[in-house]
This record gives structure tokens, sequence and C-alpha cells, in this order.
């Protein structure tokens, strides 16, 4: 039985229950990570949830459309020397997922269409920078291949990941820890906390602390922030008497002690912040969870006093290990789905669906606004020249449709090609000249043909492997 919100929301949410058991991913094994790490990540492909492996740090990469038990001996993307503490996929390739390590690294991996038969160990590239560990990953929202990683040396580092360079590194802005790190809407600015009690607002590209506000929650507890779509600050942390506080402030007046009317409702321990775009791109949707807790708390945001409005709670027996969030574009529309949720249990992970309750089978315009969808606004290096652009957003009227395989490509800058030899210039023997543009092309046409065929071969490896299992159980 699913439940009307408490309050009369004109939009009159309809909250869900969990998924069944068989709907669900189970034998999962997690790991124990820190409280700001992101314990599982989903798109509209492919679930990915971090694992215990031996000695080492990995997680797990499920297609969304493969439900039921797991194997244990399911493939794993493994290459960290000590455990992950996060994940994050990139808005604008689905098979592509960042991940950040105790071992001081970053890596960014390619995860095939298929089921590969044998762990990921390979990523398309490793960032090093950090002398510390990194606990916190953000792609930008809308520049092709720019992510963000923060570490505990205090440092914020932007990388362009598809030449492996470090476009910005940020590492004078805080004092101590980073506990959160948020782009806003266009990806011009940074909403950050830290461990000593101050949220600021960062332009990255000037290096600049735009404004800041020192303990804008009471409480000794870590508070986390984030961006809504019109651009306010959203704020959760803890009062002195270790209540929950939820504030919403307008950056404008932020520097100047102004921020608009907080809300405040009791929790208890601490908490992590999911937001999606509600009907309007004004307009947002907050989801609260406590580790730990059964429980996840819904408010709606909206212009109008108090600006934050509690809609109402989902329960169930279960204590959530984590949580994931589908974006927008992964929803069911067929369905009036507006939001769904990925409850990390021990060994399981089950989907929690919101729906609004609809008589017509028809798109429901109000519901489903333009959405960002996987193309990209700007590159990198506009992006690090000054230019802004809003998200590119896509109607989903017709549904979503995940694109195909599309390949991360890597290309390193060579310093001998912007800086001369230093030596005296010798001539060029004839082993030394450089390829010509035919057999180039040949070779790589021939790599190509190549890599297909070891695809085709580990999914016939694969399919193979599932015939001899049928008979096994066949005659067990």
């Amino acid at each position: 039985m699913s439940r009307r919100v408490v309050r009369q929301s004109k939009f009159r949410h309809v909250f869900g229950q969990a998924a069944k058991a068989d709907q669900s991913y189970e034998d999962i094994r997690v790991s124990k990570v820190t409280w700001d790490s992101s314990f599982c990540a989903v798109n509209p492909k492919f679930l990915a949830i971090i694992v215990e492996a031996g000695g080492g740090g990995a997680f797990i990469v499920l297609p969304l459309a493969k439900t039921g038990r797991v194997d244990k001996n399911y493939p794993l993307v493994t290459g960290h020397t000590a455990p992950v503490l996060d994940i994050d996929w990139c808005p604008h390739n689905d098979n592509v997922i960042a991940s950040a390590s105790d071992d001081t690294t970053v890596m960014v991996w390619q995860v095939p269409d298929y089921t590969p038969v044998r762990n990921i160990t390979e990523p398309i590239i490793t960032l090093e920078g950090h002398s510390k560990r990194v606990g916190i990953l953000s792609w930008h929202p809308t520049a092709r291949n720019v992510l963000l990683s923060a570490g505990g040396d205090n440092v914020i580092i932007i990388w362009n990941v598809g030449t492996g360079e470090v476009l910005l590194s940020l590492d004078d802005m805080h004092p101590d820890v980073i506990h959160s790190v948020c782009w806003n809407s266009n990806g011009s600015l940074l909403a950050t906390t830290c461990k000593d009690k101050t949220l600021r607002i960062i332009d990255p590209r000037k290096g600049q602390v735009v404004a800041e506000r020192a303990r804008p929650h009471e409480g000794a507890r870590p508070l986390r922030a984030v961006f809504t779509a019109d651009g306010k600050l959203l704020s959760t942390g803890f009062s002195r008497m270790s209540e929950r506080q939820l504030a919403l402030w307008d950056p404008e007046r932020f520097a100047a002690h102004e921020g608009m009317r907080p809300m405040r409702a009791v929790f208890t321990r601490q908490g992590h912040i999911f937001t999606t775009g509600f009907t309007r791109m004004s307009q947002r949707e907050l989801g609260l969870w406590d580790p730990g807790d059964s429980s996840i708390r819904y408010f709606e945001i909206t212009d109008e006093p108090p600006f934050v409005h509690y809609l109402n709670t989902f329960s169930s027996k279960e204590p959530q290990r984590g949580m994931g969030f589908m974006p927008k574009r992964g929803l069911d529309v067929s369905k009036c789905e507006i939001a769904r949720f990925y409850k990390l249990h021990e060994r399981k992970c089950e989907p929690i669906i919101m729906t609004v309750p609809r008589k017509s089978d028809l798109f429901q315009d109000d519901l489903y606004p333009d959405t960002p969808g996987p193309e990209p606004a700007l590159e990198a290096d506009e992006w690090l020249s000054g230019q802004d652009a809003e998200p590119v957003l896509i109607s989903l009227r017709d549904g979503y449709v995940p694109p195909k395989h599309r390949e991360l490509r890597v290309t390193k800058r060579n310093i001998l090609d912007v800086r001369p030899p230093s030596g005296p210039r010798r001539s060029q023997s004839a082993s030394d000249a450089p390829l010509s543009q035919h057999t180039l092309e040949t070779l790589l046409d021939e790599i190509k043909a190549l890599r297909e065929q070891v695809q085709a071969q580990e999914q016939r490896i694969t399919a193979l492997e599932n015939m001899l299992c049928e008979l096994v159980d066949g005659t067990d």
C-alpha cells in the first residue's frame, strides 16, 4: 500500500514500496567505507557498488537489466591497491566511471555493454596528484572530460581526463579536511564544506572564494551543502543540541549573513543529501537519509516561505548502508515515475520507486520537463578559458534510450611537441622516418578489428559458460 503525502502539494506524490527480492541485486559484499564516501552509483545502464577485494580496492558493475542473485565469481573492477572510497559515473558517457581510493589515485574506467568474463584491471587512465587519500569525486555537469577530485591533503584538483592533465589545483582554499564539494548547474562555481565549519562558494577558474559563511550550523558534526537548480544553496548540519537542521541560502546575500529562512527538523546520526529536478528547473526536491536508519525523508523546495516544505517519509524494516540515485533521464515515464532510489543493504540492493498517480496513459508534461542529456555543452579547453553554458536538455516524451557504447579516448600530450630539443639536431635516417598516413590508418584499422574480434570471443565464451552452467544444473 502506498501513502499520500501529508502536505497538500499540488503534485500529490505517492511514494512507491520497495521492489520485491527477486527484483533486487542480492549477495553483494559491501565494504566499510567512511561516511563521506558514496556506496553506490547508478545511471540508465549500470549500477556500481563498492565491494571488498582481497587486500585492494574494487567495485562491481551490474547491468540494470540483470537482477537477482549475483554470482560470487562475478567479475569486479580492480586496480587500486587500497580501498575504494568514492565512485561517480560520467554524465556524458554512460560507460565511463571514475573511482577514488585510499591509495591517493583516481582511476577512470571504460565499462563494456556486455558482461566481461574476467576482472577489469586496466583503467583508461590513472590520475596522480594527491598526496593523501582521495575521498570525493564529481564530474563537471556541462564540460566534456572534466573531473574534480578532493583529498585528505585539503586540495581540490580539476582534471582533463581526455589528456590526463591537471587543469586547476586549489591548494590554499581549505585549512582542514574537505567534507563535500558540489558544482552549480553550469559548472561555474563550487560549494564546499570543511572541517573548519565554514561553507564556501568558490570560483575555481579565478582561484577565489567568492563568498563564505562560518558556522552556518552550530553543531560539531560535519555539514554538507549542494546547489539547487536555480542557484540557491542548501545546507544540512546539526544544532548545538545535535538536532538535524536544513537551511536554504541566497548566495547574493550569503556573505552578509542574510541567508533565507532555515527549516529545522530533528534527525539522528549523520545524513546525506540527494537532489533532483522538480517540475520546473527553478524548483527542487530533496531526499534525506541516514546510514544505519531505515527511513528516507522527502522535502520540496519552493520560492514561497518557508521555502523548504516537508512532504513525507518512506520507511522500511531494514536499515540502509548507502543510497544511489537514478538521473531523471533513466526514469520510466510510462509509469509516471519521478524518482528512483537504490537502497543498499548488507547483502542486497533494492530499488525504491516514487510515482505520481495519473489515470491517463499520455505523456505528462508537468512531471517531465526537459532534463539534462548525455551531450556536453562545452569542451574542457572552452570551460577553462572562461566560457559557461547551461546543460544540453533533452525531452523525455518518447522515453530515453541510452546511446550505444562510446569509447573514451585519452590523448596524452608530449612535452617534446611544444619544447624544442636541447641538443644538436641530427640527420634523420630511413629507419627513423615517420609512418605514412596510409600505413598509420592501416594499423589503426587492424587494431580496431582485433579489438572487435576479442570482444566477440569474450561474448562467445560467456555464452558457452552460461550453457555449461545450465547443463550442470540440469544434471544435478
